[in-house]
């Protein structure tokens, strides 16, 4: 199979450049004018909307106040009749609920009339609130399966796009999605509650600074990385059909040792999925940037520019559905998984995140003179503050099953929290400690290149730290430890309550010392000098994957989560409970229901990995392994009765052998250890699969990848990473 796949591979390649060769050039519309043009945005409803209809849902979007019911039936019926025009036969209200995909729930437009025929209707009250069965969906207990009734509510600050396929179109309205009871059950809820606690005690601070803005909103830009492998080596992995990633495969001659992928020449076939993909996006009005090779073979890398972090939470949700739904046109899949190659580097997220008022004003820029920019100094130490108090609360944000492969590998930070500040920023604050205030701001200079030809470049006053989980990247801050596959939701929330909760201190320290008369410069250099004293054992600028580090983050008291369930528990600390509680973001139910959730979605990936494992290890490995035996045995005994010794293919033999009875030898034990009790404790269960079955799983994995080794091409039933990661 792993032969016949591969020369289906190769005919995929040959049939693309064929057509690629033959295709007659189409004039494609300008980017510009194809951004949004499948987007009801602003532009459209202007154009569409009664001009008082218009300002006010405006308003209601800039400001986040509540939309008049009274204009629901209106924006209904130009969002129903723009949608028509372009097509539409449905709508849907697509929501994100706890399983880290989306879902969708199609209505017809379509109402029958007395006289047999048929009109369009859509009205507000089917815009504003949907009713999909919720008894389906993780709900970490807050729902008895019996208890079916869920809501979807219209989110109005995530513009709603048209899905067009070549068999019709749907108007997709971006919702939240809650309980009979109006509990969250979706990702979107909380991260929109979190943008209004955080929005309000950013106010407080900006008061105290004279701003008139009235609201103030986290922004992002997630940075995406995927793996493309012809589909015809996907079709015969059934552990990426499956699991997302290989359970199997030995390390091929060549893997990544070279580094000449990275920013490499991008292969015909795969820059025209790219386009398509772009072009795809851009319609539905998601500002993707750049696109490059990533540094494994045949891994990929796509980037938008910052938006508000909940449309652009649903834009990376967008990106990520579009990116598996592209790649069969050209003969391709899509692989999302935090490692789906064990050996070369895993995928991830690189979530950058910011704070922006309603003035256009982004509260984490520096400016020329960062010693004297104090309004800046104060958001930035609030942050510091935030991710040293709540390191555990950010780590659980990113924890799964998958994640585990990539943290503390060289392509991900290591489990344990820091920042890095760089040496502009970390000598102010150190200034700040010493004297309580700031003189000078380091500058990086001009680099002259030395080639007269060439420009003389501004350089940054510090180098950046890949290594770093949460690092300070000029105006804005990158948690690299987001994974690939996992929405962007939760690491958003969790740091918008993290800084939520570290803004309101500030905010009563500050108010505290004004009330007592003290002035606002004085007030700020007493509580800078605090704060940095405070927490600046979460700062590191060093290389996060030595062992120095892991030494010396013990020294300062700092967590060092290596997997997923020891982070779990962070979730439910008394301090974080209080936090989600105290800013309307979770209460301590839906927080538990989250908790719940990670962790049985923890125990069923390890599950199904495992019995995947034993699986292909009895039909597929196993089988393979004995026919080579065989034709050795063969061999052996025919030299034999020719009178000749095969002492090397008795050798041969011996270790085919000894492979294939330790094989079967290890499946029988994973396949053991999955027989065992199932009641209980999801805790202790996690626990089980991380101490128990995943060590089955490795070893059996070792000693299937050395039968790989040596078993001839023809014999061999699955695509080897030689063949999955070169043949493109």
């Amino acid at each position: 199979m792993g032969s016949a796949s591969s020369g289906d591979a190769i005919r995929n390649i040959n049939d693309f450049s064929v057509s690629a060769r033959s295709a007659q050039s189409t004039s494609l519309r300008k980017a510009s004018d194809e951004f949004g043009s499948l987007t009801f945005n602003e532009e459209v409803q202007r154009a569409r909307l009664p001009k008082d209809v218009f300002r006010g849902l405006r308003r209601a979007i800039a400001h986040g106040e509540a939309i008049d019911p009274s204009i629901a039936d209106i924006v209904a019926s130009a969002l129903k009749d723009w949608a028509v025009e372009h097509g539409a036969t449905h709508y849907t209200h697509w929501f994100q609920p706890m399983t880290g995909i989306t879902a969708e729930k199609h209505d017809a437009f379509l109402n029958p009339t007395p006289d047999g025929r048929a009109v369009a209707e859509f009205s507000g009250k089917e815009l504003v609130r949907g009713e999909p069965d919720a008894s389906s969906f993780p709900s970490g207990g807050m729902r008895s399966t019996f208890e079916a009734r869920g809501y979807t509510a219209w989110d109005p600050t995530s513009p709603p796009w048209l899905l067009v396929t070549p068999q019709g179109t749907t108007l997709v309205i971006p919702t939240a999605f809650v309980s009979w009871t109006g509990e969250a059950l979706d990702k979107k809820t909380p991260l929109l509650r979190s943008q209004e606690a955080l929005s309000k005690q950013a106010i407080r601070i900006l008061r105290l600074f004279g701003s008139k803005a009235q609201r103030v909103v986290t922004t992002c830009g997630p940075e995406q990385e995927y793996f493309l492998i012809d589909r015809q080596f996907y079709f015969n992995r059934p552990d990426l059909i499956n699991a997302g990633r290989t359970l199997f495969g030995a390390k091929p001659p060549k893997g990544q040792e070279m580094e000449d992928h990275y920013f490499g020449s991008i292969p015909e076939r795969v820059l025209a999925f790219m386009m398509d993909v772009e072009r795809e996006l851009y319609k539905i009005g998601v500002p993707l940037k750049t696109r490059h090779n990533e540094v494994a073979p045949s891994q990929y890398e796509v980037a938008p520019i910052f938006e508000n972090a909940n449309v652009a939470t649903d834009h990376q949700m967008m990106t990520m559905e579009m990116l598996r739904r592209v790649a069969p046109k050209y003969g391709l899949a899509c692989l999302l998984h935090e490692k789906p190659f064990a050996g070369v580097n895993g995928s991830g997220k690189h979530l950058n995140w910011s704070i922006s008022d309603d003035l256009g004003n982004n509260l984490l820029n520096p400016g020329e003179t960062p010693h004297d920019n104090i309004q800046f100094l104060v958001f930035c130490a609030a942050v510091l503050r935030a991710v040293n108090k709540h390191q555990g609360l950010l780590r659980f944000s990113i924890a799964s099953a998958g994640n585990d492969h990539r943290l503390g590998a060289n392509e991900a930070p290591p489990a344990i929290i820091s920042i890095f500040l760089g040496d502009m920023l970390t000598d102010i604050f150190q200034q700040i400690e010493k004297a309580g205030s700031a003189k000078t701001t380091k500058s990086g200079g001009i680099m002259d290149i030395g080639v007269n030809v060439l420009p003389k470049l501004p350089r940054d006053a510090g180098d950046r730290n890949r290594t770093s989980p949460f690092a300070f990247t000029g105006n804005k801050f990158e948690f690299r430890a987001v994974s690939a596959n996992q929405s962007i939701a939760l690491p958003n929330v969790a740091l918008n309550v993290a800084v939520t909760e570290s803004l309101d201190y500030v905010a009563t320290e500050l108010e505290k010392q004004l009330k007592e008369g003290k002035k606002l410069q004085a007030a700020v250099k007493t509580l800078l000098t605090k704060l940095i004293k405070e927490n600046k054992r979460i700062i590191f600028n060093g290389n996060n994957y030595s062992e120095e580090w892991t030494k010396e983050a013990t020294k300062r008291g700092l967590l060092n989560h290596r997997t997923s369930v020891d982070a779990y528990g962070e979730a439910m600390k008394p301090e974080v409970v209080k936090a989600f509680e105290k800013y309307g973001v979770l209460n301590e139910r839906e927080l538990r229901a989250r908790y719940d959730v990670a962790i049985e979605q923890y125990n069923k990936t390890i599950n199904i990995e495992a019995q995947l494992m034993v699986l292909m290890g009895n039909r597929y490995i196993l089988p393979a392994g004995y026919r080579y035996q065989t034709q050795i045995a063969e061999s052996v005994a025919a030299v034999k009765a020719a009178g000749a010794t095969a002492k090397e293919s008795r050798r041969a033999l011996d270790e085919i052998v000894k492979l294939t009875d330790e094989m079967k030898i290890r499946v029988d034990k994973l396949q053991e250890l999955l027989e065992h009790e199932g009641n209980g404790e999801p805790e202790k269960h996690a626990k089980y699969f991380r101490d128990k079955v995943i060590p089955a799983m490795n070893a059996l994995r070792e000693v299937g990848d050395s039968l790989e080794g040596i078993t001839p091409q023809d014999l061999w039933p699955l695509p080897t990473y030689r063949e999955m990661l070169f043949v493109k």
